[in-house]
């Protein structure tokens, strides 16, 4: 099977009106190049790289860039060591990038919170009517934290409130999703319209949700929020995707590479 139709059955299989423009393209490699092998991932690091190779892979499905921007321009790139050293790994060992992002986010369901549900057992307290929340049996933002450092391995994580805060409404903003995808007051408005004790976050501005959370918490409000970084609220759902993508490419050997996050903690 080819790159091509490799990417063209997986965009087949979500079910999705076209999405254009998209970021979900042949960052590099070749359309018509045979697939031996792929590897899912996060993102497409220099190690992740180097795993597909000793694999035996020759094609990486990421869900974040390659090259440093949303959508993985390289024209300012052309005489720089970074991209011009990952870029001849790449070459000398036939590796193929394909993005999938955004149709990875817009199918229903959203095949990240898929995994990341999956991975925690949620999948019975997600609300039907808002997709970003759950109802949760009664817990603490401590009890919360352990749960996700051991299930997402996180290294650090940081809150905002009380750790002994009671939660039981939480909204789950992966990613980028705290940062209002367009909409600047939404993580506020979803906290406040679904009466949500917690969310829980990928990045954040300090100035939005993180904001709204502290003066709720200091005016002594039941609200909280933790935040987990971008990749560890998102790798897990890279993960659980080769489970889906098996049945729709027999014969091709599938396997999750971490890319893990990208801090040390001193």
């Amino acid at each position: 099977m080819q790159v091509r139709a490799v990417a063209e059955r997986i965009i087949e299989a979500c079910k999705i009106p076209p999405i254009e423009p998209t970021c979900d393209q042949l960052i590099t490699g070749d359309w018509d190049s045979e697939v031996s092998g792929i590897v899912t991932t996060f993102m497409a690091t220099v190690d992740v790289i180097h795993a597909a190779i000793a694999q035996g892979a020759n094609l990486i499905i990421t869900h974040e860039p390659t090259y440093f921007t949303h959508l993985d321009q390289t024209d300012w790139l052309q005489a720089d060591p970074v991209y011009q050293q990952k870029q001849a790994l790449l070459t000398e060992n036939g590796i193929n990038i394909w993005r999938f992002h955004d149709h990875m986010h817009r199918t229903d369901p959203d095949l990240i919170y898929a995994g990341l549900n999956q991975e925690l057992g949620w999948e019975r307290y997600w609300l039907s009517d808002e997709k970003h929340c759950y109802q949760i049996p009664p817990t603490t933002v401590a009890a919360l934290s352990a749960l996700f450092k051991d299930k997402l391995d996180v290294k650090t994580i940081q809150i905002i409130g009380k750790p002994e805060t009671t939660v039981e409404r939480v909204g789950v903003l992966v990613g980028a999703g705290s940062l209002g995808l367009g909409s600047e007051p939404m993580p506020m408005e979803l906290m406040r319209n679904q009466n949500l004790d917690l969310i829980v976050c990928g990045e954040i501005l300090e100035w939005t949700l993180a904001a709204y959370v502290r003066d709720a918490a200091q005016l002594g409000l039941n609200k909280a929020l933790i935040i987990l970084g971008h990749n560890r609220s998102e790798e897990i759902g890279m993960k659980h995707l080769v489970t889906w993508l098996e049945p729709l490419l027999p014969g091709v050997p599938i396997a999750f590479a971490e890319a893990g996050e990208p801090f040390d903690y001193l």
